[in-house]
């Protein structure tokens, strides 16, 4: 009777410890998942306030505006539905530009700007983020609904 008391502590113990490993590991990760969203979708307050979030959309033609200081750069970026304005200070990647796909990393301030931590550009002519793809898609189908809607009325 005794050994069988150990080998039930022993399991009891090792699911203990297992479910305090996963606990923790799931901790960690969710502290450091950053979710996609549109601008769209910020500006309908979807994306979550105070918490770091990714934005996606072309950045639009025309927005691109340096401060004195060289390194701060405020843009566009737009799902061709909504646009927010972003400000990052650091070194831009070398294929961000204006008209161009664009993924960046941050948090939204209370002025409405997204201040960013990170900017990812496209890698070449042909490639665009799948969250921006589909982000452009949705927003084009939503646009030809509405212009459809408004000419048959």
């Amino acid at each position: 009777m005794k050994a069988r008391q150990k080998r039930l502590a022993f399991v009891a113990l090792a699911v203990v410890g297992v479910s305090a490993a996963a606990g923790l590991a799931l901790s960690a990760l969710n502290s450091n998942i950053s979710y996609f969203f549109s601008p769209s979708q910020v500006l309908a307050k979807e994306a979550p306030a105070d918490h770091v979030f990714r934005l996606g959309g072309l950045v639009t033609e025309g927005s691109l505006k340096r401060d004195g200081d060289g390194l701060t750069v405020l843009f566009d970026v737009t799902d061709n539905a909504e646009t927010v304005r972003v400000s990052y200070t650091g070194i831009l990647p070398d294929l961000f530009g204006e008209g161009q796909g664009v993924v960046t990393k941050g948090r939204l301030g209370t002025d409405g700007v997204f201040y960013a931590e990170e900017v990812l550009a496209k890698h070449d002519e042909e490639y665009m983020p799948p969250e921006v793809a589909s982000t452009l898609q949705t927003a084009h189908a939503e646009g030809v609904a509405e212009s459809a809607a408004g000419v048959s009325n």
